[in-house]
């Protein structure tokens, strides 16, 4: 295994330098690859070392591209039946990120150092969120490359992108959730057509793919219930929730399961049997729920920016409403419910996704009388 310097003359007189690394790979042949970096043919020649000696390398060569294993991993994908949502994220991730960048390289020649290039490169020029979705995809798609014979190791495995939330601006009550005041103002003020959405939207939590998919079947008034079985996606197609904690059963209040009951018997009908669709009976689309019941219902109830525009944009904010619902103390009006029991409730896959959004608003239970009363409890007293 060698790396040496090659230097040369283009017909016009221009000189040229390469690095190339010159060793013989398990089988026996000959392999020479060129790279234009000598940190990079370094990083090629110590991994092929590796390689080799285990008996599992692929020379650059005999090496299919990223955009090859691209493609074939995205043939998987869709024929494990992901959502047709989902591979247009995965095919956008392609098209206007990875396959520019690496598209033309071949999977042999990739090494650690050039993931972390990327990587760098990624975070540089984009959000840390779409950064991280990006290096996902990479690695699913090196992985499958691995599952097919293609390429002995993932490369980009150990290269990660910190998910951490230390960063970020957390949510704010009256601004990023409505107060209670407001949800009850916006929710007085609705439309009588869009009031019941609205109402479980701020009161049961749903995501807006959930509550547009929602089945009268799945709606028990006796109990006070309802079951999150299904959603419909971005094009209103009915699937099952995108994760196992999707699906779950939320507790209704007495005010929700009335509101609910008295709908039932005004909501137009339709082959798919849904709670909130359109008055012809059909999915209704994410944007008309914004555009027909939720910026409506602000105006009408004066919440409002400053320049006289409805405050919550987006049918999220009532689900933020939901969440700090659930957390705050029963004092203040809220369930006070444990963190476990809000994550089940929301549908979160994990009680960290809960914490790392929520969780500055649980009540600390620190203030000095708490303190006080905890050391009196443990027969602790001040002695002068």
């Amino acid at each position: 295994m060698s790396v040496r310097r090659r230097t040369w003359k283009t017909i016009s007189g221009e000189s040229r330098t390469a690095w190339v690394v010159d060793y013989t790979d398990q089988m026996g042949t000959r392999r020479i690859t060129t790279f234009e970096k000598k940190r990079d043919a370094d990083a090629y020649a110590a991994q092929a070392a590796t390689e080799v000696r285990a008996g599992i390398h692929t020379a650059v060569g005999a090496s299919a591209t990223i955009a090859q294993a691209a493609e074939d991993w995205l043939n998987s994908v869709e024929l494990e039946g992901r959502e047709r949502s989902t591979l247009k994220t995965y095919k956008e991730h392609l098209r206007l990120h990875l396959l520019p960048r690496l598209g033309h390289e071949k999977l042999a020649r990739l090494t650690a150092p050039r993931i972390n290039s990327l990587r760098d490169e990624l975070l540089r020029s984009l959000s840390r969120t779409l950064a991280r979705k990006l290096l996902i995809t990479l690695k699913a798609i090196l992985r499958d490359a691995m599952n097919r014979g293609t390429v002995n190791q993932n490369v980009a495995l150990g290269v990660r992108i910190d998910n951490s939330t230390r960063d970020q601006r957390k949510l704010e009550v009256g601004g990023d959730i409505p107060t209670p005041d407001e949800v009850r103002r916006i929710i007085q003020a609705a439309p009588e057509y869009w009031r019941p959405l609205l109402v479980v939207a701020a009161f049961v939590g749903l995501r807006t793919s959930e509550l547009r998919g929602l089945p009268w079947r799945d709606v028990d008034l006796k109990r006070g219930e309802i079951r999150v079985r299904q959603r419909a996606d971005r094009f209103n197609v009915i699937s099952k929730p995108k994760s196992r904690a999707g699906a779950r059963s939320i507790p209704l209040g007495p005010f929700v399961v009335n509101t609910l009951r008295t709908w039932r018997l005004a909501c137009p009908r339709g082959q798919l049997e849904l709670v909130f669709p359109t008055r012809r009976g059909q999915v209704i689309q994410h944007k008309s729920l914004i555009r027909s019941a939720l910026i409506p219902a602000q105006l009408a109830a004066g919440v409002v920016t400053q320049d006289g525009q409805a405050k919550y944009t987006g049918m999220h904010a009532l689900r933020h409403f939901y969440a700090s619902w659930c957390i705050n103390r029963k004092i203040d009006g809220g369930l006070e419910l444990p963190a476990k029991v809000v994550q089940v409730r929301l549908g979160h896959a994990s009680i960290v996704m809960t914490l790392d959004i929520y969780g500055h608003l649980f009540p600390r239970g620190d203030d000095g009388a708490e303190l006080a009363a905890a050391e009196r409890a443990l027969g602790l007293h001040i002695t002068s």
